[in-house]
Order: structure tokens, then sequence, then C-alpha cells
């Protein structure tokens, strides 16, 4: 039962990041390999309040979204004008940069050797420390990032968020500036990754570099692509077969350290068919150029 939770709650957090991937890939048009960075983000500032500074969650979560947002509109500032393959080149660089930081410094970070011993979320005292509570917490996340859409995908703000990825001189026809609402995008997807990474950071209790790398990035990136880019079901469906796939390895009684490796070699050979054969995704309708 226990694993079973386990399962449900890397799903909710995996979700979270899909959404937040969509929000620059699939809502924008901007290619980004720095998904785990802005995650990361989320659950080493997480981690540094509550175990060098005391704090608790709910003080250090809204630390750890400021932090996502001023590097965000950092960035944005910098790499936010310049065309789509110079945009990917950039977040390149901060997933590089980011992964140099929490390696190498570990006066702060604990550098490879991680951050240990992060507290659980508590609430009017009761702490969120079992499966099954976990499994509610992350629920009520994925419901509040799912409710926000759910008013967001009908503003006017979002409506030109789209236009300017699908036609960037219209807007400028209309007296619009692109780079703002690529903006309000780029923002919008690192709270969203920022959140996840803070509920990984105290679900798992420990933390360390290689979870937050260029391959954690490429695989947030190929959820979407799978899923499809542009919609809300799109990314949910791309996390629940990720997910799921080991589940499904278990019914030829695969043993697990086999099956981690060939869950992968499944995702990347699915990861071909939909790129060949459905290049938008399974329920896609932009396509990630």
């Amino acid at each position: 039962m226990n694993y079973l939770l386990y399962i449900l709650v890397m799903l909710e957090i995996y979700t979270l990041l899909a959404l937040s991937a969509n929000q620059k890939v699939g809502m924008s048009g901007l290619l980004s390999f720095a998904q785990a960075v802005f995650y990361g983000m989320g659950a080493y500032v997480t981690a540094i309040f509550i175990t060098k500074f005391g704090f608790s969650y709910w003080l250090a979560l809204p630390v750890a979204i400021l932090t996502c947002v001023l590097v965000a509109l950092l960035f944005s500032f910098i790499a936010g004008k310049v065309r789509e393959l110079y945009f990917s080149l950039a977040t390149l660089a901060l997933q590089v940069i980011f992964f140099s930081i929490v390696f190498n410094w570990t006066s702060i970070t604990g550098g490879a050797d991680g951050i240990r011993k992060i507290s659980h979320p508590a609430i009017f005292g009761f702490e969120i420390n079992t499966p099954s509570s976990f499994a509610v917490f992350g629920g009520f996340w994925v419901l509040v990032v799912l409710l926000f859409y759910g008013w967001f995908l009908k503003t006017p703000i979002s409506r030109m968020i789209k236009a300017t990825r699908d036609d960037q001189i219209a807007v400028l026809s209309l007296g619009k500036n692109p780079n703002y609402y690529k903006r309000i995008s780029i923002i919008l997807s690192a709270i969203i990754a920022g959140i996840a990474g803070s509920l990984y950071a105290t679900y798992s209790a420990y933390i360390d570099p290689t979870s937050f790398n260029l391959d954690e990035s490429i695989l947030i990136l190929s959820i979407v692509l799978i899923g499809g880019a542009g919609r809300i079901i799109g990314p949910i469906t791309g996390a629940l077969i990720y997910i799921l796939l080991p589940k499904l390895l278990e019914f030829i009684q695969m043993p697990d350290n086999i099956a981690a490796n060939i869950r992968m070699i499944i995702f990347g050979v699915l990861l071909v068919l939909i790129v060949r054969f459905k290049p938008k995704g399974i329920f896609g309708k932009y396509l990630i150029q």
C-alpha cells in the first residue's frame, strides 16, 4: 500500500512539473531545457531555510516561490527577447550554471552529499509525515494549480500569451509587447515548478544535485511532448505514462534493477514513435519546434 501511495505522490509531483513545462513550451512556444532549474530551486531554497534557519514549510515555501520568480524575471529580461533557438541555448546555459552552483557550493547546498533531515509540513499542528497524508497534500497542490488554470485560461492575458506563441507580428500590430507576455509565462512556469520542488524536498526529506540535472529537464520536456503540449490534459497524460510504466513492468515480474532501465528504454521508444507518427503528442494542439 505504501508503494502505491509513493507512486501517487510522484505522479502528483511530475504532474506539477509537466504543467509547469507546458506553460512555457505549450502555451508560449518557448522550448526550455531548464525546467529542473526551478524545480531544484524550489527544493533547495525550501530545504535550506528549513534546515539552516529553522523555518516551517509554510514560511520556506513563499521564499522559494519568490526566489523562483526573481530568477525567472531576471532570465526573461536577459533571454526573453532573443529568437527561439537562442532562447533554448540560454536555458541550457542556465541549467548548467544552476547544477554547478548546487554541486560546488558545499557550505550552503551540501554539494554532492545534498541536504538531509528536511522536516515535513504541518497544518494546525498535524504533521504531514505519512504516505497517505502526503498523497492528500500533493493532491491539494495539483488541485490548486488545476483550479488556477481553470480560471487563467479564460483571461485575456492567457489568450495574448497564446497569440504571442502563434503570431508575434499580429500581437505587435495590436500595440502589445510580445516579450511582456513571454515574461509572464516564464514566471508562471517557474512558480509551479518551484511548488513541485518544495513538495519533493519535504516529501523525500533529502535532496541532492542529481535530481535536478539536465537529464531531469529533458525528461520533463519529454513528458510534455508525449502527452501533448498546449492543453492541460496532455502533460497529465504524459506524467501518467511515465510514472505508471514500472507498474506495467511488474506484471511480467521483472527485477527492479532491470525494470528501471527498461522503463527509460520503453519511454524513449515511445517518444520516438510519438515524434514520428503523432508529433503534437497524444492530446496536444501545439507542435513543439
